[in-house]
């Protein structure tokens, strides 16, 4: 009895070893094939920083333009795989030494003309996370004679807004904006957060002739160049969405809305209430459109000090997502400069070139299928929209997310600099 107990016990310790190594075995193994199907995604031109593998550089992004199968079949497998890209702290790292920062991201070679350097550009970013994004954004559209605007979020992260302030520090043209909100979704604070910083706009000794706003999500599809071009063809109007309401998105401005605690994604954000709103002010007809635009100094001047403008941003305060009609209704109002007249047809989204965002319910209809994936309806693009993208007419685009798929932003990156630099030397020949 003894002999068998002893048997048994041994038996025991041998299959619980067995099981105990065939644990590690089997963890050793997925960590090696987690580490193998991972993809290490850095800022594009500094890819040499790093010692870890680059598959983006075997991508090829005329073949990709050129809607090329084998090409689109990479970018393919790369978005199978799990995509590391560099988070904050690398960030501050990388911008830290700025002299060395600005070399290996190559704003030492940016090439622009005579006629842009007359012509400056004005940008206000709202961002919140991700800043190896935002460093993409702005490396895409930084040109010396420009000058940005960075709104950070109050909730963002100390590295996030650490990596932020190095891009300040490291270029005249790049400031933070004086007032910071903690942004709401669907609230007053997103507009004020653009407000703040057209305000530190109209404060800066920089000409610029037109503002445009962007988010942690856009990309542009013009160069430099070409929105310039774009620009003067407007003739000192604005460009942005305003049309006549639908009666459900009445019911944004006719009701108050109060900010709650919601327990789902945006955790606080504006409720309605049963209490009807007193008309808008100095009846005041109303347009809605989307948060994004394209606007003239003089304009900016006149929302920022005319009274008319200061009343119905107050009265906007407790609206749902007012900035989706304040700068609709006001692009209206008679004798505003730039003004786009009551009496002309709506502009919808398409006919305003402003942003190109591509809703899943009106794809095959207005927009070609989405290569990329949806978040909330909107889609996130993939590589094989790239030639779509460039070709639509848009000056920015609307969403993109490196963790989706990261060709579409550095072939993006490549073609954008390959026509800027087209252009430069076109002029200078």
């Amino acid at each position: 009895m003894k002999r068998r107990c002893a048997i048994l016990h041994w038996l025991r310790c041998k299959f619980y070893v067995f099981v105990v190594s065939l644990f590690v075995v089997l963890k050793l193994v997925y960590i090696q094939i987690s580490v193998d199907d991972s993809i290490y995604i850095e800022p594009y031109g500094a890819a040499h920083r790093s010692h870890k593998p680059q598959p983006l550089n075997g991508i090829n992004c005329t073949a990709i333009y050129e809607q090329e199968p084998v090409e689109i079949g990479k970018s393919l497998e790369i978005r199978r795989k799990k995509i590391v890209e560099v988070d904050d702290r690398s960030i501050v790292s990388f911008t830290a030494d700025c002299k060395n920062y600005i070399e290996k991201r190559g704003y030492n070679q940016i090439f622009v003309t005579d006629e842009e350097c007359s012509f400056p550009i004005a940008y206000s970013l709202v961002v919140h996370k991700n800043s190896a994004m935002v460093e993409r954004i702005l490396r895409a559209i930084y040109t010396p004679q420009n000058i940005y605007c960075i709104h950070y979020d109050q909730k963002s992260s100390k590295d996030f807004v650490t990596a932020l302030k190095n891009l300040e520090k490291c270029f005249p043209n790049v400031f933070i904006a004086s007032k910071i909100e903690s942004v709401q979704y669907a609230h007053i604070t997103r507009l004020n957060a653009d407000l703040n910083c057209l305000s530190d706009l109209l404060s800066s000794e920089v000409k610029w002739k037109y503002v445009i706003n962007l988010c942690g999500q856009d990309f542009p599809l013009k160069s430099n160049y070409e929105l310039v071009n774009e620009l003067r063809k407007l003739n000192g109007g604005n460009m942005l969405e305003s049309s006549r309401p639908s009666i459900i998105k009445k019911q944004r401005f006719q009701f108050q809305y109060e900010l709650k605690d919601v327990s789902y994604e945006y955790h606080k954000m504006p409720v309605k209430t049963s209490i009807a709103k007193d008309p808008p002010p100095h009846d005041i007809e109303m347009f809605v459109g989307s948060a994004y635009f394209v606007l003239t100094h003089d304009f900016v001047t006149y929302v920022m000090n005319n009274q008319l403008a200061k009343d119905f941003l107050q009265w906007s305060a407790d609206t749902y997502s007012p900035d989706e009609h304040f700068w609709a209704t006001m692009a209206r109002v008679p004798g505003v400069p730039g003004e786009i007249r009551r009496s002309e047809p709506d502009v919808s989204d398409l006919k305003s070139r402003t942003r190109l965002v591509k809703w899943k319910y009106l794809e095959r209809r207005l927009y070609p299928q989405c290569t990329g994936t949806h978040r909330r309806s909107v889609c996130i693009y993939g590589a094989a929209e790239l030639r779509w993208l460039l070709e639509d007419g848009h000056w920015f685009a609307n969403k993109f997310d490196p963790k989706v798929d990261p060709v579409i932003i550095k072939c993006l990156e490549e073609k954008l600099e390959e026509k800027q630099l087209k252009q430069c030397f076109k002029r200078v020949s």
